[in-house]
């Protein structure tokens, strides 16, 4: 009750549009998980009763002293955390942020330091508070435990009571096991949000995290197989728009560059002096939330999934086609280029297994280079890639991933776009990055490299730029992505077809004549084929056509959005879409 209290008004700006009797129904629906957390930090003390039977001494309340101490300070890390960070996220914690944990520094790296201390203050004063509580008014109830006299008979309680717990833990005695989609109950997702028990959430995520069945059976699976084949399906070869079938190929994947900025000439005025000059795809979205889903859809065609990544798993990511091993394959000198550190969340790994031949991390560049909690600044990498580039053997492809307008927005320079709030922050470091970007795109005109090069310009993923947009909406998702270069056939291009980042590989091999498998892919130049663009979000996904929309959520098993004109296609297409997107990731 008191983390929910605590939620509420630490997201004082949104729950203030609430009223009185909404935000109560949150605490009514959100007891089945309180109950169900309850019922599992009982379990080990109740089952510690059988023992405390049959062996005397005041070990019990020691132990339990103890463990309840753990259960507040670890149970006060999830609760600030994601109160706090809800903002942020969009979402109630899961299990995913402690996978970062690996990399501590990089994880860290995300908040400013204020928040950190806060945070950490916070959590300190709570956990001061509540166990001086348990202290003064829990620790005398466990005197004269292990003094009974009927052991048989208290043995036979203490298991039955320990029994008992498997009812509230399940949240009931139906088939299915309770969700965090059973608290759910409003239209707006951020009541059903706050209902949510952040610790239970946090918890069940992690026992979660590699299911071995697929949670997204919609129906048959030879159905959802042929729907998928008919959104791929390609009735004649593709357009050419290239002057060149073996051109240098540069992908410049931009940290969070949402489209619903990137429109905005007063935040990335030299993206949108670029749009003018090359061919724009003015319907294209982000696969998922985060770099980890975004770098497999763009390098091996692969969509995000929900709440899993890929590149969390080597052993999986590894199986995955790869646009970098069939242009090497071809003759091509390939680099990866990130001025951070490489082995956050497992990237590392997913480059090396891409085929990479050469990587440039952090640790090429001089230490007096580090002036970003992330690693070097986007202008010193895109200074150093511009000299690399001169003396490059050719053909290239060369992936560069950015990092400054990653979250918490230090950039080296004076303050163009004013405020202190996390959106003028961001905004102001996109405006930095595109400064960045464009002194270098400007540079690279002179050289020679550049009248037989494509270059890419795409969004790792999308950002929540708007507080008052839902996590799941198309506006978040919305990215944009511009082809230059001298390899360019044409200027001045935009394309309208909707497409998302799992379409990259195909629709550039498509331009270099080479065919190849990516199974959720397809080629955005090729005449009369689909238009549509797939994205997922933390709980559910987003299927959009030119003229539907189709947004579920998973746990509240129901859609969010549905705009499809009576037809039900879109939702035919995304729920089949998803089912065969997550048999395949089960089977590799």
């Amino acid at each position: 009750m008191f983390a929910r209290l605590f939620f509420i008004l630490a997201q004082y700006k949104i729950s203030s549009g609430f009223n009185t009797g909404e935000l109560i129904a949150t605490f009514m629906h959100g007891v089945q998980l309180d109950i169900s957390a309850t019922a599992y930090f009982i379990a080990l003390p109740a089952l510690f009763l059988i023992l405390s039977v049959w062996v005397n001494g005041n070990w019990y309340g020691i132990a339990v002293k103890w463990y309840s101490f753990l259960l507040i300070i670890m149970s006060l890390i999830i609760i600030v955390t994601d109160s706090i960070l809800y903002s942020y996220w969009g979402f109630r914690m899961d299990y995913t942020p402690f996978l970062y944990l690996k990399t501590p520094a990089e994880a860290m790296a995300s908040a400013s330091l204020f928040s950190i201390i806060c945070i950490l203050a916070i959590i300190l004063i709570l956990t001061s508070l509540f166990i001086v509580y348990y202290q003064k008014i829990v620790c005398k109830f466990f005197s004269g435990f292990g003094r009974v006299k009927n052991r048989i008979a208290a043995t036979v309680l203490f298991t039955l009571i320990f029994a008992s717990l498997l009812m509230p833990i399940r949240g009931g005695v139906g088939i299915a096991p309770i969700n965090a989609g059973t608290v759910y109950f409003s239209k707006d997702m951020f009541l059903n949000h706050a209902a949510v028990n952040a610790v239970w959430n946090v918890g069940n995520s992690a026992f979660e995290q590699k299911p071995s069945e697929n949670p997204y059976l919609f129906g048959d699976k030879s159905v959802a197989h042929e729907i998928v084949d008919s959104l791929r399906k390609e009735h004649a070869e593709p357009v050419m728009i290239l002057n060149s079938q073996s051109p240098n190929i540069l992908i410049i994947m931009l940290e969070s560059f949402s489209g619903y900025l990137a429109s905005d000439s007063t935040v990335t005025p030299c993206l949108n002096r670029f749009a003018r000059e090359g061919i724009l795809f003015t319907e294209f979205y982000a696969s998922g939330t985060r770099t980890a889903s975004g770098a497999p859809a763009i390098l091996s065609g692969y969509p995000a999934q929900p709440t899993l990544s890929i590149i969390k798993e080597p052993k999986k990511s590894q199986s995955l086609p790869s646009l970098v091993k069939i242009l090497t394959e071809k003759g091509y000198n390939s680099s990866f280029w990130y001025g951070g550190e490489i082995n956050f969340a497992n990237f590392k790994s997913f480059v090396i297994g891409s085929g990479f031949q050469n990587m440039v991390t952090q640790s090429n560049f001089s230490s007096e280079y580090y002036n970003s909690k992330w690693g070097v600044h986007d202008h010193i990498l895109f200074d150093a890639l511009g000299d690399s580039l001169q003396n490059a053997r050719q053909p290239f492809f060369t992936a560069v991933l950015t990092l400054s307008s990653h979250e918490p927005f230090d950039v080296p320079m004076e303050t163009v776009i004013k405020g202190n709030d996390n959106i003028s922050k961001y905004k102001n470091s996109v405006f930095y990055t595109d400064k960045s970007l464009g002194e270098f795109i400007n540079r690279a005109k002179t050289a020679e490299w550049w009248k037989s090069t494509l270059v890419i310009l795409v969004a790792d993923h999308c950002a929540r730029v708007s507080e008052s947009e839902p996590v799941y909406s198309p506006k978040l998702f919305k990215i944009p992505m511009l082809w230059l270069g001298g390899a360019l056939d044409t200027a001045g291009l935009k394309i309208a077809r909707h497409g998302d980042q799992t379409d990259i590989p195909l629709t550039v091999l498509g331009q270099l004549g080479i065919k190849a498998a990516f199974p959720f892919g397809k080629d955005l130049f090729a005449p009369h084929g689909a238009s549509y663009s797939f994205y997922t979000y933390n709980e559910g996904f987003g299927f959009i056509t030119d003229t539907s929309e189709y947004i579920y959520d998973h746990k509240l098993k129901n859609h969010v959005v549905k705009a499809d004109n009576g037809s039900n296609f879109t939702e035919k297409a995304g729920k089949a879409y998803l089912q065969v997107l997550f048999d395949d990731y089960l089977e590799r």
